[in-house]
């Protein structure tokens, strides 16, 4: 039986020119900082890979800071951001359905004395530009609202929230780790300060990633040490998964006008597909604007863990919009925010599907659910 891989959100295989690009920096891995020849090919390296992620993102190379991954660059965005401007206030605003990087980022902050205003969304999943005005209040100096969410896709109006942050003063920042591929990631055009992204989202290496910080923008590092990425990062950069990460952003935007149309209608078969099947599912995020390739849907009274571990069985990796700790169901925050019935948030699944995804593994996927569906109860205890 092949198995059917639809857990792209989670991560990505690494694609051939990627691994491509590293290899040859894998066998000579110089320090870009060294004066000598080898050291100054490394630098080489680097910086053509920075040139090609500005080129990506419409920003100037010195603004491309490489990072450890998405999760690192958020914590440096929101947490170096805030310690760099103690002078102008203690207020800081987000979202309640924001990556868990950037929610413990700011419990951080909160636990040394800074007040955060967690934004609720509508039951679409998406933040009222309006509330978000009003939090922006005098002392108010960092807010990050997500780009697309990594659970049910849900996109943000994120230049109209940029803007209101612009218009006070405040820096904004965006975490865009799911969005690569999928949605425009031009900085101008989407007005932020702050972007992260992270390699293995968009089928570059694990372990990689990179902060976006406009010119001017008031930010610290978090880690001090030789001073590296214009001192915003220091420690000898991960040369050869940087060429990786390069390499599959610029593959991934080249390709994102014929991979948009064709994932998304996929995307859409394998909606319609479980709601004929299911006419009882929720399909999350419905009604707003959604990231192509994902598909969160919920079923009521049918617990997510069991359905994962049947879902395997039959072949099929997907993921779940709740964890299980202890033996217990725990809904995620995301789910909760919507407002979703517990009988519901028990039972959510994310299918989210990848640039080689097929029609025939969509089919295959609709064939095999109602199996699946038949096995699974919910347990008494629940």
């Amino acid at each position: 039986m092949n198995r059917i891989y639809l857990d792209n959100a989670a991560t990505t295989t690494v694609r051939p020119e990627a691994v491509a690009a590293m290899v040859p920096l894998l066998g000579g891995g110089y320090n870009p900082s060294s004066l000598h020849a080898e050291g100054r090919a490394a630098r080489a390296a680097l910086d053509d890979a920075r040139e090609t992620v500005a080129r990506v993102l419409g920003a100037s190379p010195r603004e491309i800071v490489f990072t450890g991954g998405g999760s690192e660059s958020d914590v440096l965005a929101i947490v170096g951001s805030a310690r760099a401007q103690l002078d102008r206030g203690r207020l800081l605003v987000t979202s309640a359905i924001e990556h868990h990087a950037v929610i413990n980022a700011f419990d951080v902050l909160e636990r040394d004395g800074w007040r955060v205003t967690r934004l609720n969304v509508d039951g679409r999943g998406l933040v009222d530009p309006d509330a978000f005005a009003r939090a922006l209040n005098p002392g108010t100096t960092v807010a990050s609202v997500m780009l697309a969410n990594n659970e049910i896709g849900v996109v943000q109006p994120i230049a109209e929230l940029a803007d209101l942050a612009r218009e006070r003063g405040v820096v904004f920042h965006t975490d865009a780790v799911q969005a690569p591929g999928w949605l425009p990631l031009d900085v101008d055009a989407l007005g932020v300060d702050l972007l992260s992204l992270s390699a293995h989202k968009f089928n570059g290496p694990q372990g990689v990633g990179l902060l976006y910080v406009r010119s001017g923008t008031p930010i610290e590092p978090l880690i001090v040490g030789g001073g590296q990425e214009h001192g915003l990062r220091s420690g000898t950069e991960n040369v050869s998964g940087i060429a990786g990460l390069a390499a599959a952003l610029r593959l991934a935007e080249a390709e994102r006008a014929e991979t948009v149309p064709r994932i998304a209608a996929l995307r859409d078969r394998l909606e319609a597909g479980i709601r004929d099947a299911f006419p009882d599912v929720v399909v999350n995020g419905a009604g707003a604007p959604r990231l192509p390739n994902g598909l969160s849907v919920a079923f009521a009274d049918l617990p997510s863990d069991a359905l994962l571990i049947r879902l395997d069985l039959e072949g099929i990796a997907a993921s779940a919009g709740s964890a299980c700790a202890a033996g217990s169901l725990e809904p995620s925050h995301v789910t909760a925010a919507l407002g979703l019935d517990e009988r519901l948030r028990l039972g959510v699944i994310r299918f989210s599907l990848g640039r080689a995804t097929t029609a025939a593994e969509v089919d295959e996927v609709l064939r095999r659910l109602p199996l699946v569906m038949s096995d699974v109860r919910l347990p008494l205890s629940v």
